[in-house]
């Protein structure tokens, strides 16, 4: 039996490490194993009873003695101007201890009544107790603004760049930070608004140009709050790791495991290979190998790399720059499945029969050796029997091979039927200097979809292994639609002469009938759009409530642990289940999966939401050489200021306002989502097909003025004498506009405006 630790060793050990204090750290500490830990437990509540312990967040700690990390108000300087704070977590007896502020020129400057969160150091003698070190603001959780400074004889003011804020902010002298007219800032709230006038701020950081073509995704990054430096304890655990061995691990090393990435990946954590199965139980079957980074074995449960990378949650991608999960020396090198280099994985072998069905599988830790790191277009070129040098020897034995499972694979995807969207994505092309060169379509090869398939295939190996092992998890989740989108997704459907019926369960085949049914007609592009708007919005969960739109009853995230956390949760958990050593998930993330897969969930539209922005913007200084050019698109949203439309060329979305359509007054139908001309009767609903003129350009924002000229091939009513005056009612070109809008557009654009509302919130 485990000898338990008196009070005095336990609260010895407690004030000696204030950083390790839960009770985990406790048990650890003392060789607390098992049924033991029953009367730890027991003994820290007696001492929480007896008033020397407090228990903070699942740890515990000295009343007297102030945390490692706390909260503090700032208060007044003194006579020779030092800065003093008091400790608000302070529930200890005697005199409240003495903090000192230990600020630094680049630093923010604090004021009497900041509420922070800092690092404490414990001084011995001196005038003060503690000196504390900033982590960040808190309390009143100042709002916080980018834009462009505009310097004034006193202060200054700045210009949001988002486009739904139109207040501008006033910085005084004292707040400017040395900005220059015309910079980029980052701004926060230095004290309440006012019942009258602007809002103050002090400016925090300044990011420079704001036309520099390179700033554009630096606006979202800070705009969004994406962490893009690293902190240096992070960079340098990074730096200390050093490459894995063989110990511990299979080697797979002469298996000819092979990557397939875009032409201008960084980082390689998934590899595969297929061959023909030799079973005689399974005629016509494959063996199919995915091969995933081993992450886990270099961030490890607590680290700083493991902390910074929970708060990420994921890598953030831009046309000019990716804000990676883990730093370069993990993501770019030692996690990186490299051509030639020996490498740590986590990996599946599935043995896959003639349809496409999995039959079984098992994981291995090992150690591989990529074969090579090919491309999408040079695999699909090989495959079409367009080889180079560097693809020849690799056709026979290993791309073939990988074609012949993919096809196998798809029988199975047939029968099973996926959601199967068709809408084309389109890529910004950029120059060295970081312009916009050219908006085109992504490629959307077969090599894409045989990487798809391997990866949703390992990723329901991952699932169902840890189901069965009983071992927690984190599953990727896809609810069906809600009833009320799915009714509104019908009616459209039905006004566009496209039957969704009622009265069954909804499954995807239903869904792809419609899609198939729309294919090549006039209606696709809004089919397809409104059948996406329909779909919720896939998150993680420790629960399982399945991935409706891939058909998957089980389904994790297991092929990423470079860009996702979620995947590195998956890794910690398959190697907890099969038991290959003490970097697995700790009991302290399982109590916590829950808050971790809000949180996660949540950075990933975060970075979703910027990513978005960041198009915008560039689309937005892509087209500013183009104002006054005419373009095709369709009214993809209503408003009751004005039309949305989505331009055919690049996908960018405009404003038409509606003060711009006529000097007539517009009805606005928020249920039936439409615009009305009061006197020409001219009908604007979602889905019309229109040209338009483009008036304006703000890259700052990405925001895009149009002009409308046609409906449905049908000039504008003109009325009253003039483009857009008063009007006629019985206007032949506003009766054709309003016959080809026609009841079913109407009753369309109810449904339609009602999703494009949700999307737009």
């Amino acid at each position: 039996m485990t000898r338990i630790p008196s009070k005095a060793e336990i609260l010895d050990w407690i004030s000696a490490h204030p950083t390790q204090t839960s009770k985990r750290d406790i048990a650890k500490a003392f060789g607390i194993k098992g049924a033991d830990r029953i009367d730890l437990k027991r003994m820290l509540k007696e001492l929480e009873a007896e008033g020397h312990l407090q228990k903070r967040n699942k740890t515990y700690r000295d009343p007297d003695q102030l945390p490692p990390v706390t909260v503090l108000l700032v208060k007044a300087p003194d006579d020779n101007g030092d800065l003093y704070a008091q400790p608000l977590e302070w529930h200890g007896e005697g005199v409240e201890p003495i903090v000192l502020m230990v600020t630094s020129a680049s630093g923010p400057a604090l004021g009497q009544g900041d509420r922070i969160l800092a690092r404490l150091s414990k001084v011995e003698g001196g005038d003060h107790h503690y000196e504390a070190r900033l982590i960040r603001r808190i309390g009143i959780n100042p709002k916080r603004v980018i834009g462009i400074f505009r310097k004034g004889t006193e202060g200054g003011r700045i210009v949001p760049i988002e486009k739904s804020s139109s207040n501008e902010w006033i910085v005084m002298d004292d707040a400017m930070q040395g900005a220059r007219d015309g910079e980029l800032v980052e701004a926060e709230q230095a004290g309440p608004k006012g019942r009258m006038g602007l809002p103050r701020a002090r400016i925090i950081t300044r990011l420079g140009d704001p036309s520099a073509p390179k700033a554009v995704s630096l606006i979202a990054i800070h705009q969004h709050g994406i962490p893009d430096e690293f902190p240096d304890k992070v960079v340098a655990e990074a730096d200390a790791a050093k490459p894995m061995g063989l110990s511990g691990r299979e080697d797979l090393r002469e298996l000819p495991l092979i990557t397939i990435d875009p032409a201008d990946a960084r980082d390689h954590d998934d590899a595969c290979y297929a061959e023909a199965d030799t079973d005689p139980q399974n005629p016509g079957g494959h063996i199919v190998w995915v091969a995933i980074a081993d992450v886990a074995a270099y961030v490890k449960t607590g680290s700083a790399l493991d902390r910074e990378a929970r708060k990420r949650g994921n890598s953030s991608y831009f046309p000019d720059r990716v804000v990676p999960m883990l730093p370069d020396r993990l993501s770019g090198d030692l996690c990186s499945l490299h051509e030639g280099v020996a490498r740590a994985c986590l990996a599946v072998r599935m043995q896959v029969d003639a349809t496409g069905n999995k039959i079984s599988h098992r994981f291995v830790r090992g150690l591989m050796r990529s074969a090579a790191s090919l491309n999408y277009v040079e695999v699909q070129d090989a495959m079409e029997g367009r080889v180079t040098e560097r693809t020849e020897s690799f056709v026979e034995p290993v791309i073939k091979p990988l074609y012949a499972a993919y096809e196998a694979l798809k029988k199975a995807r047939s029968v099973r039927e996926p959601l199967d969207l068709d809408l084309p994505e389109r890529k910004i092309i950029l120059s060295d200097t970081g312009e916009v060169t050219s908006v085109a379509f992504r490629d959307r090869l077969d090599a894409h979809r045989l990487i798809e398939e391997f990866m949703i295939l390992a990723n329901v190996a991952a699932a169902e292994t840890l189901i069965k092992k009983r071992s927690p998890l984190l599953f990727r989740v896809h609810e069906e639609p809600a009833p009320e989108k799915l009714e509104s997704l019908r009616e459209t459907a039905m006004a566009a002469g496209f039957p969704l019926a009622k009265g069954q369960v909804l499954q995807t085949r239903h869904l792809n009938a419609l899609l198939n049914g729309a294919a090549g007609t006039d209606d696709a592009e809004l089919i397809n759009i409104s059948t996406l708007r329909s779909m919720q919005q896939a998150y993680y969960s420790p629960e399982n409530f399945g991935h409706f739109g891939l058909a998957l009853r089980n389904y994790a995230h297991f092929t990423s642990p470079i860009r996702r956390y979620a995947d590195l949760i998956v890794h910690r958990s398959l190697i907890s289940a099969h038991g290959w050593g003490d970097d697995g998930l700790s009991a302290q993330e399982i109590e916590g999966l829950d808050e971790t897969a809000t949180h996660i969930s949540d950075t990933e539209r975060r970075s979703m939401i910027a990513e978005r922005d960041t198009t915008d913007r560039y689309l937005a200084a892509y087209l500013s050489e183009r104002v006054g050019n005419e373009f095709s698109g369709r009214i993809s949203g209503i408003a009751r200021f004005g039309a949305f439309v989505k331009m055919d060329e690049t996908g960018a979305d405009g404003l038409v306002p509606v003060r711009t359509i006529g000097r007539e007054f517009f009805h606005f139908d928020a249920e039936a989502g439409t615009l009305m001309g009061a006197d020409t009767g001219l009908m604007i609903s979602i889905g019309q097909r229109v040209t338009v003129r483009l008036t304006q350009a703000a890259p700052v924002t990405g925001g895009l003025e149009l002009e409308l000229l046609t409906i449905e091939d049908e000039q504008l009513p003109k009325g009253g004498g003039g483009p857009g005056r008063g009007g006629n009612r019985r206007s032949p070109a506003g009766r054709n506009v309003k016959r080809k809008a026609g009841k079913s557009k109407h009753k369309a654009a109810k449904v339609k405006r009602k999703v494009e509302r949700n999307r737009r919130t």
